[in-house]
């Protein structure tokens, strides 16, 4: 027989792996991206409503979740093993919006904290005979609603349950102590959030009790999660609900067909046959007879100590089992965000690194001097004056960086196109009116700011040179702040401007210009090209995806393991 292990290492080292679990992210729109999130959401929802919960407290009450399709029967079901109404059945689809716990009133303590399904907030009945919910009439719960004694209270708590975000809680003495049932949304409801929170709710049971009908109990969202209990080894019920008295031995035959070729034979399987009662407009109580079979198993699942172990340690036992297989697969998700992470670093970096490469050899190759530029440097100083020749050139040089941001960029564009994680930037076409990562509307002003401010520190330093002259010998600072130019950006083109340069201050102060000068272009390219990449990183590094959660996590599946392997 499976027991329940509840040492303290076991759940420290459950815990431990419960918060690498939370600290992962998967923000990179890979193709296992989707499916990963999916584990992560439901490991989260196994460990925080149903694993800790039940090691921390081994005596809290058996929770049956009962679980199935739209229009399966499952608000009836439980309203008919309680023996009062506690949860609205009815023809509208999707009835249970807010699912409904119910437990004996000795164990409503257990369930009004935050023991389980910690993110719902409770709300149950002020002491009352009946009570009108969403316009039927039915029996209310005992117990009180926290921070609502009133019927304003209960107002504010119907208006609440609307968002998915509640869990109301019922007690009732036709339930046996140590057994709890939680009346969940429909699993394949229309309403995403109900899906979400079924699947939520499912994590938490104990026992799992799926219901179905004959007209739909071989339609795929119930089997999917009949495989998914295999999966765990969860103590698994399942309910053939609404069945015509004339076909009953026939279908009840083709469903235990059914189970048997999915591995799932010796699950306990309850027929319950169609009745006037089933109907959405009934009292949304089957006769007693009806379900007598499964709430004697439930209880007897409750109460004897040896079945209960049984189910609590197989279910918790399966779970914990589980973890080897997805724990792993989830490392391997994160491991693919991170490395996907690298690649679109690094076509960015390769790109705007090549840029930079090519605008060095377009400078020394006199690439600067060309157009307008190159005009006004072969009239200089007859034809144009050094304000002129200096503007043509720092508009060359701004119109030089702009073309290696563009070709920069069309390279990032291209290489990102066959990448799946770049389309979380909105790569290829769309731009950053998309909200995603494109052409750049201010690039070439930031561009200007850039240049011209190193223009401005250039003529300052000519004139710092200029004043170490004697004044009767001094040329015009303007003179020196162009020629200096000239002879930084036109590369071979203009070695006549560091000779001119040179006769004009000195060759020590002709080299002393030229070195500051060209720090202070090197800093000026760099800070252009450095600062454009940074902005084309910057959503990417946003991200935060980092390589040690994937390590975090086998690590903590590994202590776990080793606490297993202890015991």
């Amino acid at each position: 027989m499976v027991t329940l292990d509840v040492r303290p290492q076991l759940i420290d080292a459950l815990s431990a792996l419960r918060d690498r679990v939370a600290a992962v992210r998967l923000p990179l729109p890979l193709p296992e991206a989707a499916r990963a999130r999916r584990t992560r959401s439901e490991l989260l929802a196994q460990l925080d409503d149903y694993l800790l919960p039940r090691l921390k407290d081994p005596e809290a009450p058996l929770l049956a979740v009962i679980g199935g399709s739209t229009g399966a029967g499952k608000s009836t079901l439980v309203n008919s093993l309680v023996g009062r109404l506690v949860s609205e059945a009815g023809v509208l689809r999707p009835t249970t919006r807010t699912p409904v716990l119910v437990c004996h009133p000795d164990d409503h303590h257990w369930f009004a904290g935050t023991r389980v399904l910690p993110q719902l907030t409770r709300v149950w009945l002020p002491p009352q005979e009946a009570r009108s919910v969403g316009g039927r009439e039915r029996l209310g719960g005992l117990g009180g609603l926290a921070g609502a004694d009133d019927l304003d209270g209960f107002d504010d708590a119907e208006d609440d349950e609307e968002d998915g975000t509640t869990l109301r809680v019922e007690t009732a003495t036709g339930l046996p102590r140590g057994l709890a049932l939680l009346d969940a949304p429909d699993i394949d409801s229309l309403v995403v959030r109900n899906r979400v929170l079924a699947a939520e709710l499912i994590c938490a049971a104990d026992v799992w009790v799926m219901v179905t009908t004959a007209s739909r109990y071989a339609d795929a969202v119930p089997w999917h999660l009949l495989r998914t209990a295999k999966e765990y080894d969860a103590a698994l019920v399942t309910v053939l609900d609404r069945v015509p008295h004339q076909v009953i031995a026939e279908v009840s035959r083709q469903y235990g067909a059914l189970l048997t070729r999915a591995g799932l034979g010796e699950v306990p399987r309850f027929t319950i046959p169609e009745l006037p009662e089933s109907a959405g407009g009934g009292s949304g109580l089957l006769p007693t007879t009806a379900v007598a079979p499964l709430r004697a198993w439930l209880s007897h699942r409750a109460q004897d100590r040896a079945a209960r172990q049984q189910a609590v340690g197989r279910t918790a036992a399966g779970v914990i089992a589980s973890l080897d297989v997805r724990l792993p697969a989830l490392a391997g998700a994160v491991a693919a965000q991170y490395a996907a992470a690298v690649r679109l670093t690094a076509v960015v970096e390769d790109a705007y690194r090549a840029e930079a490469e090519r605008v060095e050899r377009r400078l020394r190759d006199g690439g600067v001097l060309a157009g307008e530029a190159r005009t006004r440097w072969r009239g200089y100083p007859l034809y144009s004056t050094s304000e002129e020749l200096l503007e043509s050139l720092v508009e060359s040089l701004a119109a030089l960086l702009r073309c290696a941001v563009a070709a920069a960029d069309e390279q990032i564009r291209t290489a990102w196109r066959r990448e799946p994680a770049a389309g979380a930037f909105g790569h290829g076409d769309v731009g950053r009116e998309a909200g995603g990562w494109g052409p750049d509307e201010d690039v070439e002003g930031r561009i200007a700011v850039a240049v011209r401010r190193w223009w401005r520190v250039l003529e300052e330093l000519a004139e710092e040179e200029v004043r170490r002259l004697e004044r009767n010998t001094a040329p015009d600072a303007e003179t020196v702040a162009v020629l200096l130019a000239a002879a930084l950006l036109g590369g071979r083109r203009t070695r006549a401007a560091g000779e001119q340069l040179a006769e004009r201050i000195g060759a020590r102060g002709a080299l002393r210009l030229r070195d500051r000068g060209g720090a202070l272009l090197t800093d000026c390219l760099g800070r252009v090209l450095d600062g454009e990449r940074d902005r084309r990183l910057a959503p990417l590094d946003a991200l935060d995806v980092a390589p040690e959660p994937q390590a975090e996590l086998i690590a903590a599946l590994s202590v776990l393991q080793k606490e297993r392997w202890q015991r």
